[in-house]
């Protein structure tokens, strides 16, 4: 399909063009950010990881109390086909479920049914693979004990505030901190960290969304033979870093090569960093790591 065709796509039930799709300006996701959202990518006719993003889609809506009113498989169905109208071999595809359309108030009770949008459209790389510049935010992370950031929701004005932040200081990215002064994530991005060959991330506790992208690189380094270790990191972990890189379904796996003005290791993405990235373009159009559209 041609990237200047207008994508196609899924609300209730129905296909419109990207012009045309819509919901109501009563839709409780958009009036008080009631819902949850996946990412995921397609690569050469293979969406990656699609289970996995479905099984935590579903843990999401589980964890508001939002029925989703159909089941896994009925939602990797949709999905596919998605894609399929569409004609893509590449793609990035997004699910957005709200609670649906209902009178002001924020009593789930005046939802009846959820509103279930697919996207998938062509998207190119929004972070430099050869390494981009960050901050470290003022904007804390909302602390868990407020909202879980296990639960993927549509809520994300706090990431946008630390992101603003490094549009401000003229960088790619905003590295954020906990209540506690802990690493926890970039504005969408889980984060490593690179120490004497061996792989640091902050752990779940800390504060951040359990990443697929992540968890796949985890799985990656010890099938390479490194040492992946989950751990609190503050930001002199960060500035003494060999390498740092962060990871997600939009980045992939992108280096950080500066951190608030500090450079990381030689200032060029780093040796393991590259190779995790080598092992990753690899295993993403595997069918053993993803589901097959066409065939």
């Amino acid at each position: 399909m041609s990237e200047t065709k207008e994508p196609l796509i899924y609300v209730n039930g129905e296909y419109y063009p990207k012009s045309q799709a819509k919901i109501s300006v009563y839709d409780h996701g958009l009036l008080y950010g009631d819902g949850i959202y996946e990412a995921i990518r397609e690569y050469d006719g293979v969406i990656f990881k699609l289970r996995e993003h479905i099984d935590r889609l579903f843990e999401s809506a589980k964890s508001i109390k939002l029925d989703l009113g159909i089941t896994k498989e009925e939602m990797e169905k949709l999905v596919i086909e998605t894609v399929k109208k569409n004609g893509y071999r590449d793609a990035y595809i997004r699910i957005v479920v709200t609670r649906g359309v209902g009178r002001m108030g924020v009593d789930p009770r005046n939802c009846e049914k959820p509103t279930i949008i697919i996207i998938a459209e062509p998207r190119k790389p929004f972070l430099k693979k050869e390494g981009v510049e960050a901050i470290i935010a003022s904007v804390r992370r909302v602390p868990n004990w407020a909202l879980d950031p296990k639960i993927k929701t549509l809520n994300y004005l706090n990431n946008v505030l630390a992101k603003i932040e490094a549009i401000n200081a003229g960088v790619d990215e905003a590295i954020m901190l906990n209540e506690h002064g802990y690493v926890t994530e970039a504005s969408t991005e889980n984060i490593f960290i690179v120490k004497n060959k061996k792989l640091i991330t902050p752990p779940l506790e800390a504060g951040i969304l359990r990443g697929i992208t992540r968890e796949t690189v985890m799985e990656l380094a010890k099938e390479l033979g490194y040492e992946c270790e989950e751990r609190n990191l503050t930001s002199h972990d960060l500035y003494n870093a060999d390498e740092v890189f962060v990871t997600g379904t939009a980045a992939e796996i992108v280096p950080i090569t500066k951190i608030d003005g500090r450079v990381i290791g030689d200032g060029k993405p780093g040796p393991i960093t590259k190779e995790l990235m080598r092992k990753f373009e690899e295993i993403r159009t595997d069918p053993r790591y993803g589901v097959k559209v066409y065939g």
